[in-house]
């Protein structure tokens, strides 16, 4: 199982406590979670003007053998206004734009997705529960 949770953070946020919103599913090979700003194709939505997320920005996809993947989907721009990191373990790894990163089985950690212009970032923590 991958839960996930994610909270928006603008800069007059930090410090204070974000509405959480969260989503699981079942470490199944073809299981799919997305992240984005299209509330039809993703569990986890942002607000609909936080145009540094894509549509559907994020996928966390299971693989044949339940081991979990998350990819930044390339959008419609090619130059993307935002970059992703990827913490575990207190190291960030950045995420390139169409670039895919294994999660550890039964590990922990975040994506952290920055806005480039501007103090906001949608932070989706996971956990893999084996």
């Amino acid at each position: 199982m991958l839960e996930l949770t994610m909270a928006t953070v603008a800069e007059g946020d930090a410090g204070a406590t974000a509405g959480m919103l969260m989503a699981e599913a079942p470490s199944e090979p073809g299981a799919v979670l997305r992240v984005g700003r299209d509330r039809t194709q993703c569990r986890l939505a942002t607000p609909d003007d936080w145009l540094f997320v894509s549509r559907t920005h994020l996928e966390f996809r299971c693989g044949p053998d339940g081991t979990w993947t998350v990819t930044w989907l390339r959008g419609s721009q090619p130059d993307p206004s935002s970059e992703a990191w990827v913490v575990m373990g207190g190291a960030a790894q950045p995420l390139v734009h169409g670039g895919c990163a294994t999660l550890p089985r039964g590990g922990s950690g975040e994506v952290v997705v920055r806005d480039r212009t501007s103090a906001r970032s949608v932070n989706v923590g996971f956990y893999h529960e084996i």
